[in-house]
């Protein structure tokens, strides 16, 4: 019998506080200080005990990377809020640039030229009906 693994969700908060230091390579006690000062605050179950993302463990290491830097709390709290905007900013960007795309892909069809036997040019836009059934008429 096969098993499948399915592709674990980074934003699925299941580790307790103990796994969650284990994987950061910190001390609990660091954990729930990052958490009483806003910096990596994780989910609560239902006991309200913390519950810890990969995401969150990314970030306590990140939060830690940047410690032993000599960078202080308030520098590290700013650090990731730009960080922060930094990814918002990019995912606005690249919902406008798909935005960009599809109205140059549309505006790339949808321009229609005609000329006149007098020499006039009309240019206009276009958009395409339904294709009509040809008839055949017999003038005879």
């Amino acid at each position: 019998m096969s098993q499948h693994l399915q592709p674990f969700d980074p934003e699925a908060a299941v580790f307790p506080v103990s796994v969650a230091a284990s994987l950061a390579d910190m001390h609990a006690q660091t954990l729930r200080g990052y958490d009483r000062l806003g910096l990596v605050v994780p989910q609560r179950a239902r006991g309200r005990g913390r519950r810890y993302s990969l995401r969150d463990v990314a970030k306590l290491r990140h939060v830690q990377n940047l410690s032993q830097q000599g960078i202080n709390l308030e520098g590290i709290r700013r650090i990731l809020a730009l960080e922060s905007e930094v990814d918002s900013l990019h995912g606005q960007v690249e919902r406008l640039a798909d935005l960009v795309r599809r109205l140059q892909a549309e505006e790339a069809t949808s321009r229609v030229f005609t000329a006149e036997a007098s020499g006039s040019v009309y240019t206009g836009r276009f958009r395409p009906a339904a294709p009509r059934a040809l008839t055949a008429t017999t003038d005879l």
